[in-house]
């Protein structure tokens, strides 16, 4: 096994062995990168200098015997809308291609005070807006299993950098589907935990009640891990949680022995592919035989969850993009006739038809004489959507259904329409609207135009309740791996 091919808990075991040293991580994952993403197109910026100083710094550590944190060392990728020092940030935007950021985000902090390596930001949907990876204002991602196909988004620059070996984990944010969905798309592991559970300081905002950053991993013990290192209370995000976090990587070797899981009737009826339908099903029949209970439940209040979240969504971006004026940061139209001019000369050229397309929803759906019908009324069913999980939970340990209703569609197949793209986050939107942890982990192939396309398993669970769903993926993994 090549050295970039390795799981984080792999390295970590080799680098405390002396087996091989940091720097030959990193020089791995950096060929990797200058042989495969031309192709890919998973970066948006390779921080070459950077990544091989910091793991100079973690070998001189190891030789002089100290003693090594579970991290170090250990090269990862992050997407491109969560702020590392100094480095470029862009959110895949014309608007912010030249900014650099001038302080770490929470998890940046957390993770260099692990000694993590990092190789370079992602490609993404600009401004996290999308489902392809496709709104990029740089380049349009692909999937490392069909080139012709897109890797899901709007993380897709990170799912496809740790698909394609690139890098050894990497760090995704997820606002309705941002992580699961292309995690899934690309065959590798993503989870967005609780609300509230990881820090969001430091990630530039798109809407503030739904954004939560996440892991994208090769396997479900380094899920655990980096999920384990990220997670905790800061004082800078006034929505992180001052709970305890507990070690994940314990509720690896559970089981699931009369663990009950609730199969989502909604998730199975029309518009789920077949093929896909299938191969969730045939993972829920390996849940039963390791000993879980399985129920059907009826969720009848999902069905509204994506038109809500197309209106609180929208409503929060244009809040929260507001402050890209041209003004303060970012690009500017230095020629204009007038301060108006600038605000709409420097966001018209600045910002991507979706962005603008999706400040213009949000602000009509804020307006005044359209707050009550649409805004408000959407809150009110983002309670009940909540409070109907919550009642679930009473019953069910998790619950479980698809990620996606179809594997990777090709590239330019939906770009033009976006209702269909915006269908692409159907089955997944409903965790981020109640804020509970979810994760998608590979669950087998479908065959199209003679290549195999990854299908995802999506488990949910009650917040705050991450070990429960790592438990009971970690179950499914490592008997599908013993077989």
């Amino acid at each position: 096994m090549k050295l970039n091919e390795l799981t984080a808990h792999q390295a970590y075991i080799g680098l405390r062995k002396k087996e091989f040293s940091s720097t030959e991580i990193t020089k791995a994952c950096l060929d990797q990168i200058k042989k495969v993403d031309k192709k890919i197109g998973a970066f948006v910026t390779v921080t070459d200098d950077l990544a091989l100083e910091q793991a100079k710094i973690a070998d001189e550590k190891i030789a002089q015997g100290e003693e090594l944190k579970p991290l170090e060392g250990i090269p990862c990728a992050i997407k491109d809308n969560i702020l590392i020092e100094g480095e470029r940030c862009t959110c895949s935007s014309k608007i912010l291609e030249n900014y650099r950021a001038t302080y770490n985000a929470g998890v940046i902090k957390k993770l260099k005070e692990q000694g993590a390596v990092f190789l370079g930001k992602t490609n993404m949907d600009e401004f996290a807006m999308g489902s392809s990876t496709e709104h990029s204002a740089f380049k349009k991602t692909k999937n490392p299993h069909d080139l012709t196909r897109v890797p899901g988004g709007s993380s897709g620059g990170s799912a496809a950098a740790v698909a394609s070996n690139m890098c050894i984990y990497a760090l995704g944010a997820d606002t309705g589907s941002s992580v699961r969905q292309p995690a899934a798309f690309c065959g590798v592991v993503g989870m967005k935990p609780t609300y509230g559970r990881v820090s969001r300081y430091g990630l530039v905002a798109m809407a503030s009640s739904l954004d939560q950053i996440g892991p994208i991993t090769k396997d479900m013990e380094d899920t655990a891990l980096v999920l384990r290192e990220i997670s905790g209370p800061d004082a800078k995000d006034s929505t992180c949680v001052q709970y305890s976090v507990p070690d994940y990587t314990e509720a690896i070797p559970w089981g699931i022995e009369n663990i009950r899981v609730g199969v989502i009737k909604e998730y199975f009826e029309e518009g789920v592919d077949k093929e896909v339908s299938d191969l969730v099903k045939k993972a829920i029949k390996e849940l039963k035989r390791l000993g879980a209970k399985i129920s059907e439940v009826s969720l009848p209040h999902t069905m509204y969850a994506l038109p809500c979240y197309y209106i609180i969504m929208p409503a929060e971006v244009s809040a929260n993009l507001a402050r890209y004026d041209g003004i303060r940061y970012g690009y500017s139209k230095v020629k204009a006739k007038n301060l108006l001019d600038v605000y709409l000369s420097s966001r018209a050229k600045g910002l991507g038809d979706e962005v603008r397309r999706r400040i213009m929803l949000g602000t009509f759906a804020l307006s005044t004489g359209y707050y009550e019908a649409y805004y408000d009324k959407a809150q009110r069913v983002r309670t009940k959507i909540k409070r109907e999980y919550d009642d679930i939970f009473r019953d069910f340990d998790v619950l479980i259904g698809p990620t996606a209703p179809t594997p990777a569609f090709k590239l330019g197949e939906r770009i033009k329409d976006p209702l269909t793209m915006y269908m692409s986050d159907v089955l997944t939107v409903s965790a981020n609207i109640s804020g509970m942890p979810a994760i998608s982990l590979p669950c087998g192939f479908v065959k199209r135009e003679n290549k195999k396309l990854p299908v995802g398993l999506q488990i949910m669970g009650d917040h705050f309740k991450e070990e429960m769903v790592i438990r009971v993926a970690s179950s499914y993994e490592l008997r599908e791996r013993a077989e």
